[in-house]
């Protein structure tokens, strides 16, 4: 690998959101690592490791391996996440904490050990929230509170790693992670005529690790095609 060719670790790799991250970075010209509990990444990938990211041993592995082969690490994408639905009755304290370690406390272990290769090549991180962090379905307490702790989370990070190190927050809305065949009425009632895509995601994402967005930091992109902008009554 050339020494000034870029490194990204993506978490959540192997499907969906993540998975269109790393293929837009690879065609960017990145060399991606993917870390995913899945056994097997994108084709796109360098590198694939098997990992739980809620695991404080498990990122200090996954981080000194990537310390050890690439040798460097310019961009973070924490998109790992899993949803437990269920009735606030129901919800178990495992199961709080297995979203919350998921989707939050994996963001914290994983900028902690990245920091210092983050700061020498003056990276990036993005983290992927969710407008479920501004609004709700019912049953989905875990899952809210722990893309609202990344919205805190990521702005805290911007300021405490600035200046060389920026972070920033993706929100996306509905995104159709697995090609499904959509209704007309799915895609028209959104302001911009159509259900998301994981390539929306990615793009916003490459330009949020790329120089191009060298005065953005500590900012959250929502990319829900409008929803949430638009007020909703019932017939």
């Amino acid at each position: 690998m050339s020494e000034e060719k870029r490194v990204a670790l993506v978490t959540g790799g192997s499907r969906g959101i993540g998975r269109g991250i790393a293929q837009r970075l690879a065609a960017d010209g990145w060399h991606v690592v993917t870390a995913d509990t899945e056994p097997e990444g994108p084709a796109e990938a360098a590198r694939h490791l098997r990992a739980d990211i809620s695991d404080e041993a498990a990122v200090r592995t996954l981080i000194d391996g990537i310390a050890a082969t690439e040798a460097r690490l310019d961009g973070l994408v924490c998109n790992a996440g899993i949803m437990v639905r269920k009735p606030l009755r129901d919800l178990s304290l495992a199961d709080w904490s297995r979203v919350i370690g998921t989707n939050l406390t994996s963001t914290y272990l994983l900028a902690r050990a990245a920091e210092p290769m983050l700061r020498a090549a003056r990276g990036a991180i993005v983290t992927i929230a969710s407008t479920r962090a501004h609004q709700s379905e019912p049953d989905t307490e875990s899952y809210a509170a722990s893309k609202g702790g990344l919205l805190a989370l990521t702005h805290a990070l911007a300021i405490s790693l600035g200046p060389e190190v920026r972070a920033n927050v993706i929100s996306p809305g509905w995104i159709n992670v697995r090609d499904e065949k959509l209704s007309e009425r799915d895609n028209a009632q959104h302001p911009a005529g159509r259900v998301g895509r994981p390539a929306d995601i990615a793009a916003l994402a490459a330009w949020l690790l790329s120089p191009e967005s060298g005065f953005v930091t500590g900012a959250e992109f929502v990319s829900d095609g409008g929803m949430t902008r638009k007020m909703i009554y019932e017939e």
